[in-house]
């Protein structure tokens, strides 16, 4: 069976409040981790997100 192109991933605060998102990426073309800035509700401003893994 072929391996899947999109991976789930989990997008981490990096404000330390552990809130997440979960989103997919395209593991063929973005082979690096990933990082966006995106609305952090806990500390209510945007702050940057990095991917991790999805126990």
């Amino acid at each position: 069976m072929a391996k899947p192109t999109t991976a789930k991933i989990r997008l981490n605060s990096e404000g330390n409040t552990g809130f997440f998102y979960v989103g997919k990426k395209n593991t063929r073309t973005m082979t690096e981790k990933f990082s966006i800035k995106k609305y952090d509700p806990v500390l209510r401003k945007h702050v940057v997100f990095k991917e991790g893994k999805i126990k």
